[in-house]
């Protein structure tokens, strides 16, 4: 994976190619004021997003009293960003797109921060649900801080400018399990993996064969020789029989989630014919009307309810100090955990003496 491959999985690299067979999008560049602020610590909501999220109806606030100083609470926090402008572009872009967004930047949506959302997706209708999302997400910080970290380039990314940007796609109700993950290596769609891969869905062990035989269609009269790269991994969405969506692009390698494949069976796989010595959760799907140089590819999902793996991103809503007494990785807090119970324990025997007497 060289840089150039990650730059051309950049939104605006190729939603211009792609924009009839994908999702309806908008692509605001990201002003300097509000860059700095995703990458300043903390979550303060701009203070345009907080006052507009606070204004309530008369009627949603009768017979409530409201005697709190809100002037007087606001003091002593941390000065409250402002992007009066760039919120205004927003509010319209998501009126225009219906009401309801998904919201990423140059190649990666919040995914790891639907913990903190309403609705434990990533649907947007204002920006301050924008901004909760963005701010929330070490996804969103791996794109701002090190987007060519295992690119074998790497040495030259302090050369590279870029020009970060929001982008908002039309909210989409798109049934988990039918979204489909494709790697394609030297042009050649050599791997499809299910996309949720912590679910089992009995419809995709009956509908294999048809399923790959739409994506490799898709693949050979859509994508293939459009995209720049000859190595790069695209996820589509099956709406329904011949009839597929577009999702996204990605880099062929570690940096992005090789799901039901180790990225060493993914570099090992060329397109040759394979005999299927896979696990109980995969599968080798031969298709036939192809030439020769089509060779069969892999299709890997989980077949059993036993397969089922943990949702990746569900340590993300765990505090770090949890995480770190969990996995033993910070020996001082369970320390200063065990200290903490000692000292308490101290302290009921001594109210109990008290008691006694």
């Amino acid at each position: 994976m060289d840089t150039q491959d990650v730059l051309n999985c950049v939104f605006s690299a190729w939603y211009p190619k792609f924009k009839d067979i994908t999702i309806k999008s908008h692509i605001l560049p990201l002003p300097k004021e509000f860059l700095d602020y995703l990458q300043a610590d903390g979550v303060v909501l701009p203070e345009q997003s907080v006052t507009a999220s606070g204004k309530h109806d008369e009627d949603d606030i009768e017979g409530e009293e409201l005697d709190v100083d809100w002037d007087a609470a606001d003091s002593s926090e941390t000065e409250m960003p402002s992007f009066p402008e760039f919120e205004s572009l927003m509010k319209k872009i998501i009126k225009t797109l219906g009401g309801s967004v998904f919201p990423k930047l140059n190649w990666s949506a919040p995914r790891d921060a639907t913990w903190i959302s309403f609705d434990k997706t990533l649907r947007c209708t204002c920006p301050s649900d924008v901004y909760l999302l963005l701010k929330s997400s070490e996804f969103i910080t791996h794109d701002l801080t090190q987007p060519f970290l295992h690119c074998k380039d790497c040495h030259n990314r302090n050369n590279i400018t870029v020009q970060y940007e929001l982008i908002l796609r039309k909210w989409q109700n798109l049934a988990s399990g039918m979204e489909f993950r494709c790697f394609v290596r030297n042009g050649k769609l050599i791997a499809i993996c299910q996309r949720n891969h912590t679910e089992h869905y009995e419809f995709i062990s009956m509908m294999k064969e048809e399923i790959v035989s739409d994506i490799k269609a898709f693949f050979y009269h859509m994508v293939a020789g459009k995209f720049p790269s000859k190595n790069y991994v695209f996820d589509v969405y099956r709406r329904d029989k011949g009839k597929l969506l577009l999702i996204d692009f990605n880099p062929f390698g570690p940096v992005t989630d090789g799901l039901l494949f180790t990225w060493d069976e993914l570099e090992g796989l060329k397109g040759e014919r394979q005999e299927n010595d896979q696990t109980q959760e995969s599968t080798a799907v031969e298709t036939s009307g192809e030439t020769s140089k089509d060779q069969d590819l892999v299709f890997r999902f989980v077949e059993q309810p036993e397969g089922v793996q943990p949702h990746p991103y569900s340590c993300f809503g765990i505090p770090e100090d949890i995480k770190d007494l969990t996995s033993g990785e910070d020996p001082y807090k369970m320390m200063d955990l065990l200290n903490l119970k000692i000292q308490r324990m101290g302290e009921d025997q001594e109210h109990s003496s008290d008691e006694g007497d």
